[in-house]
């Protein structure tokens, strides 16, 4: 094969790479160019082939487990959902019953609800366990 079809070939798979930033064609880029290097050589066009085909599994194989692992990142949880878990100050007692209720969370009042249905008294301190719509689930 002609060099210049392994430089087309991987090339494409760079920009598909670049475009995408998903790990998943830098592998087979990686596979053209050995099969380039090859062909510069003038080794036959079906190891050139197997070569590539090769380069590509042993780099996917090798590589891909570690890179996934540094490129998992932990969901930073934004907004409404980071106040999951923190504690909030009670300003309007809690009343399931009645369907009062209020909490103090940033700086920010919210309408609050008990998750165990039980009443708590305004000033005292909760943690937020949920949120279902614009209430806090509080205990």
């Amino acid at each position: 094969m002609s060099p210049w079809i392994w430089l087309v070939i991987g090339i494409v798979l760079v920009i598909i790479e670049a475009a995408t930033a998903g790990l998943t064609t830098i592998w087979f880029a990686g596979g053209a160019l050995a099969g380039l290097i090859l062909s510069l050589l003038g080794v036959s066009p079906a190891v050139q082939i197997f070569a590539a085909i090769a380069v590509s599994v042993v780099l996917l194989l090798a590589t891909r487990p570690a890179v996934k692992k540094l490129m998992d990142h932990k969901v930073i949880r934004t907004n409404a959902e980071s106040l999951i878990g923190t504690t909030v100050r009670i300003t309007e007692e809690i009343d399931n019953v009645r369907g009062t209720g209020a909490a103090d969370a940033n700086g920010q009042e919210w309408t609050a609800r008990s998750a165990d249905g039980r009443v708590i008294p305004a000033g005292q301190q909760a943690t937020v366990r949920e949120i279902r719509g614009v209430k806090l689930i509080v205990e």
